[in-house]
């Protein structure tokens, strides 16, 4: 498997590899990313620098594709009435989480492109293991299930904006008034051209869209968009994803939304495995874990901090106490959108990171079945 010219061999193997892992951990009621990660650490030293490269280019296209369906999921509409109804929540989880765990890591010594990139890392829940655990519990739609999904709605809008401002600062290779003020007047200018291109232009698209929408040549458009937009993204100096979340919502003001996600799904499902694979990889061990210490008390922190965040935020909803317990006791993994700004990292600060991220998957999906237990428990002490 060391060489370029068996490609279709090795990218064959890879994808029954994929399956298994998502097939045993699906089984083991654990994340699959995490087996893509493992994989990744596993087999890096069997593959070579060629075909590491062609990994990296198709995990681009996987993570490109996952914020553009992000975006599909938010027209304009949508994005004011959560923005008004969870606001208040959203800023508190950006303090507890992003700010107090930045803050953690410059105190430990962590110089402070590096300290942001951990807060940024330790930031948000993971969406995609907590929607399907949501729903494998049948606690989707349960007051708390409605609270976790507008916060997690949050946290969506944040991240794409958040990677940007990091993605920004670390190609600057400095943090200054000045070159935070730049980055913002970037992301604001981006983010009011595409509101304007989506109000003026994609909405009047509608009838287009819904005529052709099942013709082949339909993918092609919104691949075409999401990658335009991505591209002038990454030309401004800004993320490349901000730009793909931002073409997915201009093409939400079709009304297509829903059909439009069903053409482009599957092609995120085949590629996005690539990018948690080629994280790992470049998760080396041989460097060693910088300050262990920090890393337990981050890990420590980011329990604690979730947990702050969903009681308070939750009884601030207008949870009961026991589904405020449950809520907080539910958003404590982190997943996707870890690993996203922990690919910002250098080489050495990745391992630190990927245990991080495992570890917070892992205490994560556990508190997340122990939920309604932990509550009925806590609510008996209360009562006493």
């Amino acid at each position: 498997m060391a060489h370029s010219e068996h490609l279709f061999l090795i990218a064959g193997v890879m994808f029954f590899m994929f399956f298994l892992g998502n097939f045993l951990f699906q089984r083991l009621k654990l994340p699959s990313l995490l087996a893509y990660i493992f994989f990744g650490i596993a087999l890096s030293g069997l593959l070579t620098g060629a075909e590491l490269n062609i990994i990296d280019q198709i995990s681009r296209f996987g993570i490109i594709l996952l914020f553009f369906l992000l975006g599909l999921h938010f027209p304009l509409n949508r994005l004011l009435n959560i923005s008004r109804r969870i606001w208040k929540v959203g800023v508190m989880d950006i303090g507890f989480n992003f700010g107090g765990s930045s803050l953690i890591a410059y105190l430990f010594g962590f110089d402070l492109m590096a300290a942001l990139i951990i807060g940024g890392v330790a930031y948000a829940t993971s969406s995609s293991i907590t929607v399907k655990m949501l729903e494998e519990t049948g606690r989707l739609k349960s007051p708390e299930g409605e609270f976790k999904l507008a916060l997690l709605i949050f946290e969506d809008l944040a991240a794409p904006v958040m990677v940007s401002f990091l993605v920004g600062l670390s190609t600057r290779g400095l943090i200054s008034p000045g070159a935070v003020g730049m980055i913002f007047l970037k992301v604001v200018l981006a983010t009011a051209v595409s509101i304007l291109i989506a109000h003026q232009g994609f909405r009047r698209l509608d009838i287009f869209v819904n005529r052709y929408m099942s013709r082949d040549f339909m993918p092609l458009f919104a691949m075409a968009v999401a990658l335009i937009f991505a591209g002038i993204t990454e030309a401004m100096d800004l993320s490349k994803l901000l730009g793909a979340f931002l073409a997915g919502v201009m093409l939400s003001e079709t009304g297509t939304a829903k059909d439009m996600g069903k053409l482009i799904e599957p092609i995120k499902d085949l590629s996005l495995p690539f990018f948690f694979f080629w994280f790992g990889t470049s998760v080396t061990f041989g460097t060693g874990v910088i300050s262990p210490a920090a890393l337990a008390v981050l890990i420590f922190w980011a329990i604690v901090a979730k947990l702050t965040v969903g009681f308070w935020g939750g009884r601030m909803y207008g949870l009961s106490f026991k589904g405020a317990v449950r809520a907080a006791f539910s958003l404590t993994q982190r997943g996707e959108f870890s690993v996203v700004i922990a690919a910002l990292a250098d080489t050495v600060l990745r391992v630190f990171l990927g245990i991080y991220i495992v570890v917070t998957a892992i205490l994560g999906v556990y508190l997340f079945r122990m939920a309604p237990a932990i509550a009925d428990r806590i609510d008996r002490l209360r009562r006493r």
